[in-house]
């Protein structure tokens, strides 16, 4: 069985986790501040949670990157080497409060975060619905859709299977370029609470 880190245990980070536990997978979890800062979210989140370190978080075979754009570098530091392992980055080059637009110079922002991330297969996911439509895969009768993007097929076809697994519909929309529809801001997907029936 894959294991599953998270690093990152904000709104986004903590909704995925939620998603996990629920599913009746297992996962390590991990913020800047430490372990023993996240005790109350890990007795709410019940005995499939774990709190981690960063470093420990990063040795899952698939791992989600959830922290503030402007945190990334930092959360990276001293991480590594990925070795092939999946690195699922949730994150959009915008933040609170200003939520002006981070210039990558019309990259995109998965592409800079897997410079960072050398030796690791990175995909984008998670990133284009707001936590309280993240936290809920069933909706109206149907699956909540999840995008995903990426330059490895096989790393893909995994974050894909997990997606299912949580109960939600992905669509791969191809390669990191293409996957630019779905990064927020710019794209024209971000927001879209889209439903697949049947």
């Amino acid at each position: 069985m894959m294991s599953i880190g998270i690093i990152g245990a904000g709104a986004i980070g903590s909704a995925i986790a939620r998603l996990l536990t629920e599913a009746g997978l297992e996962v390590d979890l991990a913020n800047s501040r430490g372990p023993e800062s996240l005790t109350s979210l890990i007795a709410e989140l019940g005995p499939k949670a774990r709190a981690v370190t960063t470093a420990q978080a990063a040795l899952a075979d698939v791992v989600f990157l959830a922290v503030n754009w402007s945190k990334i570098s930092s959360a990276l530091v001293g991480l590594g080497p990925w070795e092939g392992r999946v690195v699922v980055d949730t994150n959009n080059p915008i933040e609170a409060p200003l939520f002006k637009p981070f210039d990558l110079g019309g990259k995109p922002s998965t592409e800079v975060v897997a410079q960072m991330l050398p030796g690791a297969r990175v995909v984008k996911a998670f990133n284009h619905l707001k936590p309280n439509l993240l936290a809920n895969p069933n909706a109206e009768g149907g699956k909540r859709v999840l995008f995903i993007s990426g330059e490895h097929v096989d790393a893909k076809r995994q974050v894909v299977e997990l997606i299912t697994q949580l109960g939600f519909h992905g669509i791969d929309l191809g390669d990191l370029k293409q996957g630019q529809v779905a990064q927020f801001p710019g794209g024209p997907f971000p927001g879209l609470n889209l439903v697949k029936h049947g």
